[in-house]
């Protein structure tokens, strides 16, 4: 005899929400099944980190039940979701870079406190940013790219989705998105090439 597991497979994705907003944990949890690889790979690219991609994941789609009653079934769960993911992830970043801004700010140069010198490894700082540098450099550079430009970036050219994908991730035209990467790319070549030159920015360049 089948399950309620079972039979709650088979349910379209507009079912299920309706479902989930009347409480039903095992239409949301179908929910999750079905987005999780997806949640999960996005969150990769913008943290670079699979444990916190995983918390962050997590964390997003506690969000996301506790808010269920405030989702408009028009829209897609999927694209709901991976704003939240988007935002989420967005949120850790910026409080890792507030920590970071913080140990920075508690090296003194004061007596009796002892003053911690940033070496380079590698090239000195007189040539060009190594590999390694160079893509934490822009990492930084992405993150402070405005987010409605920063959104579309990630999405086209770090998690490698269509421009029609990214469209309905966003909600938005394909002649946005194009527009907007175009924007993005021109934003991070600028700021690319204040540490590297043209070195190392090629990617960035293409036209959709």
């Amino acid at each position: 005899m089948p399950t309620e597991t079972t039979e709650i497979a088979n349910y379209a994705d507009d079912e299920l929400v309706l479902r989930a907003q009347e409480n039903d944990q095992v239409a949301f949890s179908e929910l999750m099944r079905r987005t999780s690889t997806a949640s999960f790979r996005l969150a990769v690219s913008i943290l670079h980190d699979r444990q916190e991609a995983e918390d962050e994941v997590q964390n997003s789609y506690f969000s996301a039940w506790r808010h269920m009653a405030q989702f408009h079934r028009e829209a897609k769960f999927s694209t709901w979701i991976s704003r939240i993911v988007v935002n989420q992830c967005l949120m850790r970043l910026r409080k890792l870079r507030a920590a970071s801004f913080e140990y920075l700010d508690d090296v003194k140069t004061d007596e009796g406190i002892r003053q911690r010198e940033l070496t380079e490894e590698g090239p000195s700082p007189e040539r060009s940013l190594g590999t390694s540098e160079l893509s934490d450099v822009l990492k930084i550079e992405i993150r402070k790219l405005p987010p409605l430009l920063r959104h579309v970036l990630i999405l086209r050219d770090v998690e490698e989705l269509s421009s029609a994908e990214v469209a309905s991730r966003l909600e938005i035209s394909t002649s946005a998105v194009k527009s907007r990467l175009l924007r993005a790319r021109r934003q991070l070549r600028h700021s690319m090439e204040k540490h590297t030159g043209r070195l190392g920015v090629a990617t960035l360049t293409a036209e959709t």
